[in-house]
């Protein structure tokens, strides 16, 4: 009987090792859902196929249905990377006191949100009063904390200075809305806005930028704390070492809307948590 119990439980340690042996030949990544599914893997594809000829690894795309899926995922082990936005990784942050953030894009240091309308009495957020106005998603950076925060620190109180708020849950599905006349105005990510306008996404004989926030930081690719730290140090040299003058990574870089890729780290979103416990949108 002991024999067969021991038996039993070596069969069990040895097939627990093969899982986490094969889970450790996986990358898995994640992003935060603030564009539509398939742009989001449309713009990963280079880059997943980059990362494994790096690491020596599979690399595998995992797709989330909302933003706190994704704290929520990496705060659990059950994803190894994830692009976050800067309030998404202060978020994982205080939940798991861990995670890395290894790089952010060079803009991602002086980032901006854009107010948009095709509204033409709209020339400054003073004309919005009494007017309906979009959000990003709720947990969004520069569709929704930042801004608001601006917002409050000009004196204005979203939920009693418009007539009414709606959370579109993406950038680009915040400037359908505004192009839409659904909403008087918006504001979303200025580098969303950017590609919307070069790709003809938007009509901008009707929708314009009318203002912009102050500049903050924003967008990192975090790692959870506990990945392998040599794996964490791959990763890392390997966002540092795409070059724009190199054609394949030219377009890697082009599909993150990115010039090139700069360390972070966690200190700098210091200012984004501040914003967000001003908003009451931390305990």
């Amino acid at each position: 009987m002991l024999k067969r119990t021991l038996a039993l439980t070596s069969a069990l340690v040895l097939s627990l090792t093969a899982l986490a042996s094969q889970a450790a030949d996986v990358l898995r990544v994640s992003a935060i859902p603030d564009e539509a599914p398939t742009e989001l893997l449309r713009k990963f594809q280079p880059l997943g196929a980059y990362l494994e000829q790096e690491l020596g690894m599979k690399v595998e795309f995992v797709p989330v249905a909302d933003y706190p899926a994704v704290v929520e995922a990496l705060a659990t082990d059950r994803l190894d990377m994830a692009w976050l936005g800067g309030f998404t990784f202060v978020q994982v942050y205080l939940k798991t006191g861990n995670a890395i953030p290894l790089v952010q894009r060079e803009q991602d240091a002086e980032f901006i949100s854009n107010f948009i309308t095709a509204n033409p009495e709209v020339n400054s957020l003073a004309d919005l009063k009494g007017k309906t106005f979009a959000f990003g998603s709720i947990s969004s950076t520069s569709g929704s904390l930042m801004p608001r925060y601006f917002m409050l620190q000009d004196g204005i109180q979203p939920e009693s200075f418009f007539s009414r708020i709606g959370y579109s849950g993406a950038h680009d599905a915040t400037a359908a809305w505004v192009q839409a006349g659904r909403v008087d105005a918006g504001v979303l990510n200025a580098s969303v806005w950017d590609k919307l306008v070069a790709n003809d996404k938007v009509d901008t004989d009707k929708v314009r930028v009318f203002a912009s926030t102050p500049t903050y930081y924003d967008y990192n690719w975090t790692v959870r704390g506990t990945l392998d730290p040599a794996l964490a140090e791959k990763i890392k040299q390997a966002f540092l070492a795409l070059d724009p003058a190199n054609p394949a990574h030219k377009e890697i870089l082009d599909l993150q809307a990115a010039s090139r890729f700069i360390e972070t780290e966690p200190a700098n979103y210091k200012g984004i948590e501040e914003a967000a416990r001003a908003a009451d949108l931390l305990k």
